[in-house]
């Protein structure tokens, strides 16, 4: 069986492009957005409605993206992408025209919901069409890839935009705000026309049967890999609100310099997942990452309190992303692997997990970040969760070892008979 085009899974990548960068240009961009709309400059409320607002757009995710797996398993992938993309730029607008907070937290919400449909089905059309799973994994490290692009120039972006906004009056500014949404819709619609022009109407349901797996994964190795998935947003989450929000009320920083940490995370997460599924790593090693980059990510999220000075903060990002950029991928690849007719569903539900672990995470990392009875506990809480979820990890290497095996029997056959 042939695997997909690259024409095809170009458009896909853009897809998965477009959506991350629609949800990190609003990252630096949104403290300053709700300062205009509530009106208010008390960091507190700021705090909250951030995480709030993050929360939303992540939570939409969690409820819809299983329902959309399993709509692209009975009605076709490319139809399911279509809507997911052209909802996510007619929301862009909806939130970029509020002018209250109820209609901020309604366009975000919507936004998550049609982002929802994008991650799920992008899995799946690879695993449909994956004649190797080598093939899978190194198309799954792309797709992971193509999003950390897209989360590397939203923050910046938008960092750019909000710095820019604050050297003009207040009108100016205001209206400068609007400016990434607008690159948002453009891109969520060029997006859109490549996967109508370029990606095949039909999956080929009956080629993705010749790659499903012999060996499948039992409920006990799901369940401890979705709570992974569960674990790693979460502490993602509570991340990214915290970073921006210890950037601009402690550190001092201006949008332009916290969009350049997330931008750091974003490029150390690139670089982490182009080496981890490499051709010159076998992915049936790649289990034996999960519980170090669990432990990694624990330590990072321990030391950001403790980081004073720019060098050590960059070393914290450095652990936070890398453990995160290991963990995510491998999660979702190895929990394909013990999908079959159903896999739109299945990686839906994996996505949903790690959706529901970034909601908590960012609406906890909003609200734990201005405790005066526990400092930093948006950092601390999560690590002590982190750690929780690496006594989850221990015996996976060995959950997964028949399926491991398994493809190392495939790999074998394909040898001798090559």
């Amino acid at each position: 069986m042939r695997g997909l085009s690259w024409h095809a899974f170009f458009a896909i990548l853009v897809a998965m492009f477009a959506i991350s960068v629609g949800y990190g240009i609003v990252l630096p961009v949104l403290p300053f957005l709700l300062e205009r709309v509530a009106g208010t400059a008390d960091p507190a409320a700021l705090s909250r409605h951030t995480g709030l607002l993050t929360g939303a757009y992540i939570l939409a995710i969690f409820l819809f993206a299983p329902m959309w797996g399993r709509l692209s398993d009975r009605k076709g992938r490319r139809p399911v992408l279509l809507i997911g993309l052209l909802g996510f730029a007619a929301t862009a607008l909806l939130f970029a025209a509020a002018e209250s907070l109820p209609l901020l937290y309604a366009g975000r919400f919507l936004s998550g919901l049609f982002a929802a449909a994008i991650t799920p089905v992008a899995y799946a059309l690879v695993g449909d069409h994956a004649p190797s799973k080598r093939w899978r994994a190194h198309r799954f490290a792309m797709i992971n890839i193509a999003g950390m692009a897209g989360f590397f120039v939203g923050p910046l972006l938008g960092g750019l935009v909000v710095g820019d906004a604050g050297k003009l009056p207040v009108t100016t500014g205001d209206r400068l705000l609007l400016t990434p949404f607008i690159a948002i819709v453009a891109l969520a619609l060029a997006a859109a026309l490549m996967v109508r022009v370029l990606l095949p109407a039909a999956v080929g349901r009956q080629a993705s049967m010749a790659a499903a797996p012999r060996v499948q994964a039992d409920r006990a190795v799901v369940l401890r890999l979705r709570v992974i998935a569960f674990v790693t947003a979460l502490a993602v989450g509570s991340f990214e609100v915290g970073l921006a929000l210890r950037g601009k009320q402690i550190l001092g920083l201006d949008a332009a310099h916290v969009g350049a940490m997330f931008a750091e995370c974003s490029l150390i997460m690139f670089i982490v997942q182009a080496l981890v599924f490499s051709p010159f790593i076998d992915p049936a090693r790649t289990r034996w990452l999960i519980a170090p980059g669990l432990a990694t990510l624990a330590a990072g999220l321990a030391m950001v309190p403790l980081a004073e000075s720019a060098l050590a903060m960059t070393v914290a990002v450095a652990l936070i992303a890398a453990s995160a950029g290991t963990l995510s991928p491998i999660a979702t690849y190895w929990a394909s692997l013990g999908s079959t007719e159903t896999q739109g569903a299945d990686l839906g539900r994996m996505t949903a997990a790690a959706s529901l672990g970034q909601a908590v995470g960012s609406t906890a990392g909003g609200f734990l970040f201005d405790v005066t009875l526990l400092p930093y506990a948006g950092f601390t809480v999560t690590a002590v969760i982190v750690a929780a979820g690496l006594l989850v990890s221990l015996r996976l290497p060995r959950l997964l070892r028949p399926i491991a095996d398994e493809q190392a029997d495939r790999q074998r056959s394909q040898g001798l008979q090559q």
